[in-house]
């Protein structure tokens, strides 16, 4: 099965996109776009916010999007961003020029409407990833009153990379990727009320990847002001930047690299040798999440000037409602933990203390929660304890629920398996792709969407996700600790959840000098 055909095969397994429909134009600074409606949703898709970043702009600060004269169809997602380890996004059309957005808002929502936006930011390591994945479609959101907005940004080698040559500027430097989501930010700024979105009530959220750039853009100067609530699930808290020079640095990298293509010197001949390279010969595979030259957010000093517990811990991020949380099974990222779990435990400690703080389970299953907690949990607790000293705003919430038809055999809810229960896009029914079968949803499965749904759209209406009117949401207090947890008995307050544990991984944190 061919990527079109999944795609259609799996839109029609959401009840996405039925009976589709032109839509009336829409005037933005561009130009008119044309999109298409569904039901009572009206989609806009594959719309530059900046110009293609190839030639002498690939490793430039995004320049301003191209002007169109008539009307402009918006009816298709563009091409994915250039990325090698493909996986699920293989038959994906791929291109250097893929700088689009996609917009969702209710069927006839009038320009000046002033309804809440929100911004999703996809995850997957800085390496992969695409806006057009149909488990963001954005109908659900848009049903509820919500403009929901995805895009594209650069990955890999195209959107994390330092090398001497190209670091004299102008302008900010090496973290391209992160500048296309800011100039994503701005292109909302300055056109969603066209869409009938209210640009003083933008929600900006992520996941993994996606997660972790919404925490950066809490911190950086460069994104201040271009959102007003912000939503991390599976952030890595305490996830710092790698530096830009000396031993191990993004630079030293970068000229390793060049090195391989025969590419020396750090002058402008250098430089435009390296723009000058096929895109193929920088999508050369990566070696996993293990592989040292991985790109990563880098330390660039305009747009990351700190880590994100750093920023947080000085009060330095945006004081604005914040929001986040993980799954219970996170460790499904590295899930060799579990073939050696000795090392693993006796990092955290005596490992007789750990193994009794984790209930004196099999070592395999202490290190899988050992992982998890240490990746996600520990540092969720540590960004809401610094925002709650700085009186400001924030919601907690632990995602344990494991669909019901994969519940055999499975070690909890894995990295980013929440993320069709907040996108409220479960599966009516089954299908099969890749040798993989993928279940249709039950009616358990679709109350527990519903609400994680009705959560997140409360918090882009209002700030408090409480507000949806499901169990109560407490906001996050220094006294108890109190999440939300959503579980496969429900939904329900947690106090104190896994203090102990937390404690000790706090502990250890102090003990290498982290905040």
């Amino acid at each position: 099965m061919g990527w079109q055909a999944f795609g259609a095969a799996l839109a029609a397994a959401l009840t996405l996109g039925a009976g589709a429909a032109p839509a009336q134009p829409v005037h933005i600074a561009q130009g008119d776009l044309a999109g298409v409606t569904a039901g009572q949703v009206e989609s806009f898709k594959g719309v530059p916010f900046a110009a293609p970043p190839v030639g002498d702009l690939r490793w430039r600060p995004p320049a301003p999007p191209p002007s169109w004269s008539g009307v402009k169809s918006a009816g298709d997602f563009g091409p994915i961003c250039m990325q090698a380890n493909r996986g699920f996004f293989a038959q994906m059309p791929m291109s250097e020029d893929c700088l689009t957005l996609n917009v969702w808002r209710p069927a006839g929502a009038a320009a000046g409407a002033r309804l809440p936006v929100m911004v999703w930011i996809y995850g997957g390591a800085f390496v992969q990833g695409a806006a057009s994945l149909p488990f963001y479609d954005g109908a659900r959101f848009a049903e509820q009153g919500v403009i929901l907005v995805s895009f594209n940004y650069r990955l890999g080698r195209f959107g994390f990379f330092a090398h001497p040559a190209l670091d004299a500027g102008p302008g900010p430097i090496a973290n391209y990727g992160l500048m296309d989501q800011i100039a994503a930010l701005k292109w909302v700024q300055a056109n969603i009320a066209a869409f009938g979105g209210d640009p003083a009530n933008v929600t900006v959220f992520g996941e993994s990847a996606g997660a972790i750039s919404v925490n950066y853009l809490m911190t950086s100067p460069a994104a201040r002001g271009l959102f007003a609530k912000a939503i991390a699930e599976s952030g890595f808290g305490r996830a710092g930047p790698r530096p830009l020079k000396g031993e191990g640095s993004s630079e030293s990298f970068g000229a390793a690299f060049a090195a391989a293509h025969a590419i020396k010197g750090d002058d402008a001949a250098a430089a435009a040798g390296l723009r000058a390279l096929p895109a193929d010969a920088l999508n050369t595979p990566f070696g996993g999440l293990g592989d040292p030259a991985l790109p990563n957010p880098i330390l660039d000093g305009q747009i990351i000037v700190e880590s994100i517990a750093q920023g947080f811990g000085r009060g330095a991020e945006a004081h604005i409602p914040y929001l986040e949380g993980g799954n219970s099974y996170e460790a499904s990222l590295v899930p060799q933990v579990a073939d050696n779990p000795g090392p693993v435990i006796a990092r955290a400690g005596d490992a007789a203390q750990v193994e009794a703080l984790y209930g004196n389970a099999p070592a395999p299953e202490v290190a899988r929660e050992l992982t998890t907690d240490a990746l996600i949990t520990e540092p969720d607790r540590l960004l809401a304890r610094d925002m709650t000293r700085q009186g400001l705003p924030v919601w907690v919430y632990h995602f344990s629920y494991v669909a019901t038809m994969l519940r055999q055999g499975s070690y909890g809810a894995a990295h980013g398996s929440e993320i069709p229960y907040v996108f409220d896009n479960l599966l009516d029914r089954p299908i099969s792709f890749g040798g993989r079968d993928f279940p249709a949803a039950t009616p358990d499965d679709h109350k527990i969407a519903a609400a994680m749904h009705a959560y997140w759209v409360a918090f882009a209406k209002t700030g408090d996700p409480a507000s949806a009117g499901g169990p109560a949401w407490p906001r996050y207090t220094l006294a108890g600790d109190p999440l939300l947890q959503f579980g496969a008995d429900g939904i329900a307050e947690r106090k104190d959840f896994e203090k102990a544990r937390l404690d000790l991984l706090e502990a250890d944190q102090h003990r290498a000098g982290a905040p």
